[in-house]
């Protein structure tokens, strides 16, 4: 009875180092994707910031979270460090991924 009860609960095993090495090549494809995004939130970082020093003309956000430079700043670098690791990740060369 014991056996019945143990087979019924058990979890079936799955190989998660052969899913998450077959995900590898997406990981790549999201990271160049997210690199171009990141070039934008540095560009709306710098926009903004531009406009809080008179520089530039007034940002398209006025108030809020993201009428802040600081917010599209660390946005932007954050995405680029996802998106260099993602890179490092979807790459075939063994070495630089591990």
């Amino acid at each position: 009875m014991s056996a019945r009860v143990a087979q019924l609960i058990m979890v079936p095993k799955v190989r998660v180092r052969e899913v998450i090495w077959k995900q590898r090549r997406y990981a790549s494809v999201v990271g160049y994707f997210m690199t171009p995004v990141s070039v934008a939130a540095y560009a709306l970082a710098f926009w903004r910031l531009g406009a809080d020093l008179n520089w530039l003309g007034e940002f398209f956000i006025r108030q809020g979270l993201f009428s802040r430079w600081q917010v599209w700043l660390a946005i932007a670098v954050a995405m680029q460090l996802a998106a260099n690791q993602l890179n490092r990740f979807g790459s075939p060369d063994d070495t630089v991924a591990s």
